[in-house]
């Protein structure tokens, strides 16, 4: 490397470092041998909130996860029927459809998967890389017939059943059915993050949604609330689980942002502490 003087170059400014061991504090180093002047930390929380997906795979060895929903100003993902589309409108949803295109796997389990019968499509045309939709079904009730086989893309299935016909049944439709001796949120981000994914946007139900949040196995929120009432104690909500006894265990969000969406409004955050647990490991 020339020196800094002779480059033309006395100061660098970087917002954090490289947490990859193989390159950790290497460039910080040389550029100072240089006689480079390096400074880190300037912009660091929206520096780690842009990379993501890459500080959490290189940190925490796991895919960074997206919880994203569409709910009622009441809470409520569907009516008590069952009926969701649409609960949001054109604005909200195109948003929700560059949130696809924005991570490398899409996740639901085998509920929403029977209900809705989605695709989980991208149609905005901006991603490089292949459509991998993901379906959590322990127990191997995704039918061959399901709509999201008829999108071109690779399907994974998540299963804990042994059923070797219906193995056969979905590998003909060309999904690879994966099978773990549990499907939790811990075991299918350390199945992914063993394939290259980095970033996984789960789009429900309420049972998925809250099982990665009770593992703590999560890092942003994407809610898209209509301004509509539904109402109905058997309507389903964004989390369904357990739930926590006391509202001082409840789930934080930090960073949050708030936008419209045409008449609908998009609420996102982070998990609290994850900003604090990447910075302090990329030096901040």
């Amino acid at each position: 490397m020339r020196q800094g003087g002779a480059a033309g170059i006395r100061r660098v400014v970087a917002c954090h470092r490289d947490p990859d061991p193989r390159t950790c504090g290497a460039g910080f180093a040389r550029l100072a041998a240089a006689g480079v002047d390096v400074t880190s930390g300037a912009e660091a929380e929206s520096a780690i909130e842009l990379n993501l997906p890459y500080l959490v795979q290189r940190v925490l060895g796991r895919p960074a996860v997206t919880l994203k929903w569409a709910a009622s100003l009441d809470g409520k993902t569907a009516t008590s029927a069952g009926e969701s589309r649409w609960i949001t409108g054109p604005r909200a949803r195109r948003r929700a459809l560059e949130l696809r295109e924005e991570h490398d796997a899409i996740l639901v389990g085998s509920g929403t998967a029977l209900a809705d019968d989605p695709r989980l499509t991208r149609r905005l045309g901006r991603a490089g890389r292949p459509n991998l939709r993901v379906v959590l079904d322990r127990r191997l009730r995704l039918p061959a017939s399901a709509r999201l086989f008829d999108e071109p893309g690779p399907v994974l299935v998540y299963t804990a059943a042994a059923d070797r016909e219906r193995v056969d049944a979905l590998a003909a439709r060309g999904a690879e059915v994966v099978a773990l001796p549990r499907v939790e949120p811990a075991a299918v981000l350390a199945e992914l993050a063993r394939r290259g994914v980095q970033s996984v946007l789960v789009e429900g139900g309420g049972t998925v949604a809250a099982a990665f949040v009770e593992a703590g196995l999560w890092d942003r929120v994407a809610a898209f609330v209509a301004p509509r009432l539904v109402g109905g104690a058997a309507a389903p909500a964004p989390l369904a689980g357990a739930g926590i006894g006391r509202l001082v265990e409840a789930e934080l969000l930090e960073r949050v942002r708030v936008r419209r969406r045409g008449p609908d409004i998009e609420i996102t955050g982070m998990r609290a502490g994850c900003l604090r647990e990447l910075s302090s490991n990329v030096g901040v």
